[in-house]
């Protein structure tokens, strides 16, 4: 109680604090997780395998470098950033998501 005032507990709160909505957001922040570091795998594992299986294409000449270091040097910071940045996104996305449909099932009662 503050200044005279009491807060009305808000009913959404129950619902968002309870096991089944972490346990429904944590399985979709899972998902998402796997997928953004299947897309690390590709970037950072991509390079060496393209250097193998195409090295006549890797070697070839681009703004003065070869286009193994392009890649490595130039483009591979900005992938990752990318990556990052989907994923932080796309998380923020999901909690809010889940206290969307929390309010509109106790909306809905």
């Amino acid at each position: 109680m503050v200044s005279g005032f009491m807060a009305t507990p808000n009913p959404h709160d129950d619902r968002v604090h309870s096991e089944e909505f972490l346990h429904t957001l944590m399985r979709r922040q899972l998902k998402l997780s796997i997928a953004c570091a299947a897309a690390f795998l590709v970037v950072l594992l991509g390079l060496p395998l393209a250097n193998y299986f195409a090295p006549d294409l890797m070697a070839t000449r681009v703004f003065g470098f070869t286009l193994t270091w392009l890649i490595l040097g130039v483009l591979f910071f900005p992938a990752v950033w990318a990556i990052s940045w989907i994923f932080i996104r796309r998380s923020i996305w999901l909690e809010e998501d889940e206290v969307r449909q929390v309010k509109s099932e106790t909306e809905a009662r």
